[in-house]
């Protein structure tokens, strides 16, 4: 006999329910995993995506007013 032709045994087959709890548990095993950020990281994160937005803002802004002009010295 070769492992392909072994099978296991019938595994016992969740009802409606018990399909629920067993994803509430599994989610409560995942969050168990999870790695928090200290203060210290949390406010460098902050930081870092207040920045990026602030020049994404800067940078949008200049190319609407460029365009604006643009638009204005092109049809009026």
């Amino acid at each position: 006999m070769n492992a392909a032709s072994k099978k296991k045994p019938a595994e016992k087959k969740l009802g409606f329910f018990g399909r629920i709890a067993l994803y509430i548990r599994q989610i409560f095993g995942e969050l168990k995993k999870v790695q928090r950020p200290s203060r210290s990281e949390l406010w460098q994160m902050f930081l870092t995506v207040i920045l990026f937005v602030t020049v994404v803002m800067i940078f949008v802004g200049l190319l609407d007013a460029g365009f604006g002009r643009l638009t204005l010295w092109i049809f009026g």
